[in-house]
């Protein structure tokens, strides 16, 4: 049996740019797409924890060390720059596997450069 887990996330991030003339995405620093184990065109989900919205994209690099977080298309209307938002991916496992995987955690300042790189998914 397979079973969807926490794979990667980008925690509070800042939105810098919001782009309605683009076809669609979200663009990561490549630092940050590197640390967090994402690829290029990979599914992300996007949760906006100023204004509750929750909706999915997929992920273009951005330049090095920029701390470029942008949403762009249609996603570019559900948030503003200054937005804090989480950036979530997502893997199908193996249950035996599921039960040791660590995700990786990327924990962010206010100019997005990473603070904390951990696995820990305790409430604080």
């Amino acid at each position: 049996m397979k079973i969807e887990m926490l794979y990667s996330k980008i925690h509070r991030a800042t939105v810098t740019d919001a782009n309605l003339n683009y076809v669609g995405s979200i663009t990561i620093d490549e630092e940050l797409i590197e640390k967090a184990n994402l690829l290029v065109g990979q599914k992300v989900d996007i949760v906006n924890i100023n204004n509750g919205e929750r909706f999915s994209t997929y992920v273009i690099k951005g330049k090095r060390g920029s701390g470029e977080i942008c949403l762009n298309g249609a996603a570019a209307r559900k948030v503003h720059v200054g937005d804090k938002i989480i950036i979530i991916a997502y893997a199908s496992m193996e249950l035996e596997e599921a039960k040791n995987f660590k995700p990786s955690v990327i924990i962010v300042d206010e100019n997005n450069k990473i603070q904390e790189i951990t696995d820990n998914l305790k409430a604080e």
